[in-house]
């Protein structure tokens, strides 16, 4: 219970819900996502090209909404973004 003075906000989860999984919501996500995938691709550092050949966009659905993330699956992905900070900036340069 909200004290004198305090605002109590219900939120009604089911249009959050709604609103966060409706198409539009979820091509803007893919569209961003997709957009970061091919900064960082083109920004990669290349040795062996594994870890550019090994970055996706990852969808995985929570309990309220759906999520497009760009990933990297070669074993080096960690070793290279501690270095390089490439996908923390291609998802800047994405906005």
């Amino acid at each position: 219970m909200a004290g004198s003075g305090q605002v109590r906000v219900d939120f009604n989860e089911a249009v959050f819900d709604q609103i966060l999984n409706s198409a539009g919501v979820q091509a803007l996500c893919a569209q961003k996502a997709n957009a970061a995938l091919a900064i960082a691709e083109a920004r990669a550092p290349v040795d062996t090209g594994g870890y550019q050949a090994g970055l996706s966009v990852a969808t995985v659905r929570h309990e309220h909404r759906t999520t497009h993330m760009v990933v990297g699956h070669d074993p080096k992905t960690l070793l290279i973004e501690s270095q390089t900070g490439n996908l923390a900036r291609a998802l800047k340069a994405v906005g």
